[in-house]
């Protein structure tokens, strides 16, 4: 072995040759099924530290599971269709999609998702994760396509998704339609205004309002039936300032008394509240917001302008009438698109909806089908659901995504749904052959919008299993065929911002197409926070830690040391000094390792009678992997490397490897018998076999490298990453470890005394004496005392009964020590 560790050398050899063995091929590792439905990552813009922190765990506990006998399908994904790309393409080529013909825009998106999927594979490469590139994905695949098409034609004949003309979230800077789950709330300062109406008998209505740009839109006022200021305003009209048109005064008890003058306006539409009174009392829908979210001719002095600007000029026209009063500072909190952080509008399209509300209790139920780790994202999943109070919007206003496989006929409504044979189709580049069904009309016109990207991802557990049923020759229909054997899923690894709508929207879909739960376990990771505390993205500009920028400064594994340091579904804040633990853990190895190579077992074969000291590192590794186990089995990683930390420092290097060097150091020089040396020699190999086996999540490259160097020859397995756990023996020597604690206590008294004296720690002592209450335990230690001599260069070992203390002095220039165990 080389004096140090190459990284970049070893990284590119050991990704060669796994990619041309096909190493992680799931037929190359035999065994019962684990299937990962891994998050596919959205592919707009250039990867960043927070997409390393969490893919890489996911590839920590597929690593784990392939060596504990699984037989891991690890595909792997890019979300490349809807609005995330298009912005994406709009942005990095100055382009808008309705400034130029839709097939041209599309073809751009096309390009530019290729490319960028280019630079993710080879990143992901290059950090090391054991993903069978032979099963990837795209969300605008054809496969894709077709499923999701299929899976819109099915739940629509079950009767979960629904077409209607009704309000919803609309972005009027993305131009489309949003979900509920599409949505952040934010903290912004606005005014409360108290602006002037007129009664029936002209007298002054007051009505507070924080969005006096709506007056051209309202279509009522309201007051509580409790109010007694206002009963007499039942059954009268009042008129709208400015505009004099004039509207009906109606009772609701949702209009909060306190709140305000108890007098509300009622718009089309606001908030949600406005949409409710829309529909109880049938009010007239008054668009006023156009679809590019500029205020329509039928509003006068508004028209042209956007919600900011036409704000302004309202409050103008108002002062300038003397028919605002009042002006009061707040702070409040809207609904904005998460991704363009604007503010959301309600417009009322013709849309496809996906019915949920009527089944939430389903959804809250499954939740308890699944195991959640850590357990108390459950609570986060059960609070979205329980506070959902829309449907599904699964409708887009946009180019590029999966079309709805749908016709309309304009002469009598009928909705035709295209032949599942024909599937994937683009209704606006496939004219419908023939007429309609049910009028024989032949006005029939193609379905303009697509579907919501989650639409698709929600399917990534049919998606995974037409890929995995194509490479065992099975019947490739998921939704026509038994899939039970591979749906539920082992695993969902995810964030926890996705929570409300990638986790949702997949259960969601498997309850509905085959009342099943998509995955037994969902595995949810944290963000890495920025300097400022703030979640990094692409969208946030506080990127500064670019993952190819660090990979120039540090190996992929001390990368992967890092990301295995956080806690499940805790967000951490980046932190170099764990890279430098890291590197300093891979030097640790790589030293280590050079110096069991130098002192190879002659046989594999176990020696008869081992002396205490390898009994010992034997239980301690045994133990170490017993829990490790057990952390790993609840997937956490964190734990199980914190376990093994402290076992490889602690036991093997500071206390092991120390009690035996002097051992092999003297055969080398011909004053240890062969018999002893052997047994040290095993003990060492079958440690340091398991050592690499445990730390090969982690650190694939270096483990890999060593493996090749050190183990290849004698265990076989073409690769580390092949092997499995079930080969390491289990060791049970539980009545060593009370007289090695002892002897680990005498060494580390001998190297405190030494360092307190400002001595060398190989500096010879004359005499060690040992003092103890316990005779049966210093009998022990001197049959031990060869060890003990050895590790802390005392020329002879005395035990006596008593409590003497801890101490080290000078006689006649010779140096004395005295500890108690």
């Amino acid at each position: 072995m080389d004096k140090q560790y190459n990284h970049q050398a070893s990284e590119q050899k050991s990704q060669q040759t796994w990619e041309q063995e096909k190493t992680y091929l799931a037929a190359n590792n035999k065994g019962p099924l684990y299937s990962i439905d891994t998050p596919p990552p959205t592919v707009s813009g250039s990867l960043h530290i927070g997409h390393i922190f969490s893919y890489t765990q996911t590839d920590i506990v597929a690593r784990y599971k392939r060596m504990s006998g699984f037989s891991v399908f690890y595909p792997f994904g890019f979300d490349d269709n809807g609005l995330p790309t298009e912005r994406y393409v709009e942005q990095k080529l100055n382009v808008t999609s309705y400034s130029m013909s839709r097939s041209d825009f599309i073809k751009l998106c096309l390009q530019e998702t290729k490319s960028v999927e280019e630079q993710f594979k080879h990143l992901w490469q290059r950090m090391g994760l054991s993903v069978d590139w032979n099963i990837c994905y795209s969300t605008i695949s054809e496969e894709s396509r077709r499923l999701s098409q299929e899976s819109f034609i099915e739940l629509y004949k079950k009767g979960f998704i629904y077409r209607t003309y009704e309000p919803a979230l609309y972005c009027t800077t993305c131009r489309t339609s949003v979900a509920q789950a599409e949505l952040d709330d934010a903290q912004k300062p606005s005014f409360f205004n108290d602006i002037v109406f007129q009664d029936y008998k002209g007298n002054d209505l007051i009505i507070g309002t924080t969005r006096p740009e709506l007056l051209p839109a309202c279509v009522a006022l309201l007051y509580n039936p409790h109010d007694t200021r206002y009963q007499y305003l039942r059954g009268t009209q009042a008129t709208v300032p400015l505009y004099n048109f004039q509207v009906p005064v109606l009772e609701d008890e949702h209009v909060d008394i306190q709140k305000g003058t108890g007098l509300v306006m009622c718009c089309t539409f606001g908030d949600k509240t406005d949409i409710a009174w829309y529909k109880k009392f049938k009010l007239p829908y008054k668009q006023i917001i156009g679809l590019d979210g500029k205020w329509m001719e039928n509003t006068g002095i508004l028209a042209g302008l956007r919600a900011p600007a036409a704000r302004e000029k309202i409050i103008e026209a108002l002062k300038e009438k003397n028919l605002l009063i009042k002006q009061q500072p707040i702070m409040h909190s809207v609904n904005v698109h998460e991704r363009c952080k604007k503010e959301i509008e309600y417009l009322a399209l013709s849309q496809w909806f996906l019915n949920i509300l009527e089944h939430k209790q389903h959804f809250i139920a499954l939740a308890d089908k699944i195991n959640w780790y850590p357990h108390f994202m459950k609570s986060r999943y059960l609070n979205w659901v329980e506070n959902i109070s829309w449907d599904w919007c699964l409708s887009r206003q946009r180019s590029f995504g999966i079309p709805f496989p749908v016709w309309h006929c304009k002469d009598c409504a009928t909705i035709i749904l295209a032949d599942i044979k024909e599937l994937p189709i683009d209704p606006q580049e496939t004219p419908y052959k023939g007429t309609c069904p049910h009028c024989k009309g032949s006005t029939i016109v193609p379905d303009t919008d697509v579907m919501d990207t989650w639409n698709t991802s929600s399917l990534t557990p049919y998606l995974c299993y037409a890929y995995y049923a194509r490479s065992i020759g099975k019947p490739v229909d998921p939704f026509t065929t038994d899939t039970h054997n591979f749906i539920p899923m082992s695993m969902r690894p995810q964030a926890h911002d996705i929570i409300r709508t990638w986790a949702f929207y997949t259960i969601v879909k498997s309850w509905m197409h085959q009342g099943t739960i998509p995955w037994k376990d969902i595995v949810i990771s944290g963000h890495v926070l920025s300097d400022a505390k703030e979640k990094i993205s692409k969208s946030k500009g506080n990127n500064k830690l670019a993952p190819e920028t660090l990979l120039e400064q540090y190996p992929a594994d001390v990368i992967r040391y890092w990301t295995a340091s956080g806690s499940l579904g805790q967000d951490v804040a980046f932190s170099e000094n764990q890279l430098k633990i890291g590197q300093r853990l891979v030097t640790k190895l790589w030293n280590a390792f050079r110096f069991m190579n130098d002192h190879k077992p002659s046989s594999n074969a176990q020696p008869a009678n081992l002396n205490i000291h390898h009994q010992w590192i034997l239980h301690q590794a045994s133990d170490c992997f017993k829990h490790y186990k057990a952390y790993f089995d609840k997937h956490e990683f964190g734990l199980a490397l914190g376990l093994l930390e402290k076992f490889f420092w602690n036991d093997l290097c500071d206390n092991y490897l120390e009690l035996i060097k002097k051992d092999l150091w003297d055969h080398q020089n011909g004053k240890t018998p062969n018999s002893s040396i052997e047994d040290t020699r095993w003990t060492l190999s079958t440690v340091g076999f398991q050592v690499l086996q445990m730390y090969a999540p982690y650190l694939p490259h270096l483990t890999e490298t060593i493996y090749q160097e050190v183990y290849r020859q004698q265990i076989g397995t073409a690769s580390l990453h092949q092997t499995r756990f079930s080969v390491l023996q289990q060791h049970n020597y539980p009545e060593s470890i009370h007289i090695m604690e002892a002897i680990n206590t005498i060494v580390g008294h001998v190297r405190r005394l030494k360092t307190e004296k400002q001595l060398a720690l190989n500096a010879p002592i004359a005499s060690l004496t040992i003092t103890g209450a316990d005779k049966a335990v210093l009998g022990s230690i001197e049959q031990q005392a060869h060890l003990i001599m050895g590790v802390t260069h005392a020329a002879a070992v005395v035990t006596k009964t008593g409590h003497n203390g801890t101490e080290l002095k000078q006689t006649d220039a010779l140096w004395h020590a005295t500890v108690a165990v």
